[in-house]
C-alpha cells in the first residue's frame, strides 16, 4: 500500500482509481506512516552499509506542479533515516567505491501523461494520480562517478541490491527505479566541481548512458567556446538522442521546507532495526566471492550470475 494511507501501489490500474482523500490531497485528510515503508528503507540502508539514525521525522517540500495533488510532497530533508554508505562497483576489471551520501523516505508524485511524443511536442497533458503517494526511497549518491559507464555500473548495482533485498523489483518500464542525474565538467587541473545540470526521471540504464554521454559532450563543447553552464533541469529526448531545457533549477529555499506537522518524529531502536538487518539474505557481493570459490568460475562470470537473483538462485 502507498505511504500513508491505504491505497493500492499495483502498476497498471486505470488512471485515478488507485486513490482516496489523502493521497489526493483533500482538505482534513490526515496521513498515517506505512511501518512497511520503513522496514524497507531500513533494510535497504543497512545493506548498503549505512549509518542509521534513530531519530527521524517527516517534512514537507512545497512546490506548485499538475503532478502534486497537495502542491507539496512529503520527504525527508533535515533528519533524514540513514547516511555514510557505500557500494563497490566494477568497470572494466577496476573496482571503485561510490559513497551515498544519504537515504530517505518519501512519496512519489502523480504522472503525468501528455497528448504528444514527448513534452515539448504535446498539445496537453493529463494527470494519473494512481502513483501519488507510492513509497519511495531517494538514494543520494556522492560525486564519485567519472563517466557514464561509472554511473550505469552503479545503477545496476543499486537495482541488484534493491532486488535481493525485496524492496523493490526494478522494473524501470513501470517507474519502480529510475533515476535523476546531475551532472558536471570541469578542465583538467581544476578542484572545484563545475556548474551542474540535472536530468530528471532517467527510466532506462540506456537513456541513462547516452543521456550522460550527451551532456558531457554538451558542456564541454559550451565551455571550450567560452559559454556558461547554467543551473538547470533539462529533459533527456531518446528519439533526438539530446537534452533540452525544460526549468531552472530550484535551490532549498525555494521548497520552503519545514516539518510535516500531521506526522510525529519517530525513534527506532535496537531491536527493529536488528530484525531488519536479520531480514537481509546473502548480497550480490558476497554471492559473487562465493561462487568463484565454490565452483571455479570467472570472477566476470560470476558477477554477472551474481547480479540477478533469480538468475542466481538457478544457478
Amino acid at each position: 500500500t502507498k505511504a500513508f494511507c491505504s491505497c493500492s501501489t499495483e502498476f497498471g490500474g486505470a488512471p485515478n482509481t488507485h486513490v482516496c482523500p489523502v493521497c489526493l490531497g483533500m482538505p482534513g485528510a490526515l496521513p498515517v506512516i506505512n511501518k512497511q515503508m520503513v522496514e524497507f528503507a531500513l533494510r535497504f540502508a543497512l545493506a548498503v552499509n549505512c549509518e542509521i539514525q534513530r531519530y527521524s521525522k517527516f517534512d514537507r517540500k512545497n512546490y506548485y506542479y499538475p503532478d502534486l495533488a497537495k502542491a507539496y510532497q512529503i520527504s525527508q530533508f533535515y533528519q533524514p533515516i540513514a547516511l555514510n554508505g557505500h557500494l563497490d562497483v566494477n568497470v572494466d576489471g577496476e573496482t571503485k567505491r561510490i559513497g551515498i551520501t544519504r537515504i530517505h523516505m518519501e512519496e512519489d508524485a502523480g504522472k503525468l501523461v501528455h497528448s504528444g511524443a514527448s513534452i515539448s511536442t504535446s498539445d496537453f497533458s493529463a494527470v494519473d494520480y494512481n502513483r501519488a503517494g507510492v513509497p519511495l526511497i531517494e538514494i543520494v549518491s556522492e560525486p564519485d562517478m567519472r563517466s557514464a559507464a561509472e554511473a550505469r555500473a552503479y545503477m545496476e548495482k543499486l537495482r541488484a541490491y534493491l532486488q535481493y533485498t525485496g524492496v523493490c523489483d526494478g522494473k524501470m518500464q513501470e517507474g519502480s527505479m529510475r533515476a535523476d542525474v546531475n551532472l558536471s565538467v570541469r578542465p583538467v587541473g581544476q578542484k572545484e566541481f563545475g556548474t551542474r545540470t540535472e536530468m530528471k526521471n532517467i527510466n532506462s540504464f540506456k537513456n541513462l548512458h547516452d543521456g550522460l554521454a550527451y551532456e558531457i559532450c554538451r558542456q564541454a563543447e559550451v565551455l571550450e567556446e567560452g559559454g556558461i553552464i547554467y543551473q538547470e533541469t533539462r529533459h533527456w529526448e531518446p528519439s533526438r538522442k539530446r537534452t533540452v531545457v525544460m526549468r531552472v533549477k530550484e535551490t532549498a529555499d525555494d521548497y520552503r521546507l519545514f516539518p510535516d506537522p500531521d506526522l510525529a518524529p519517530f525513534d527506532l531502536d535496537d531491536e527493529f532495526i536488528d530484525r531488519c538487518r536479520g531480514e537481509i539474505p546473502e548480497l550480490p557481493d558476497a554471492k559473487r566471492v562465493r561462487f568463484e570459490a565454490d565452483f571455479g568460475i570467472k570472477a566476470a562470470d560470476a558477477e554477472q550470475i551474481a547480479g540477478d537473483p533469480e538468475f542466481a538462485e538457478f544457478f
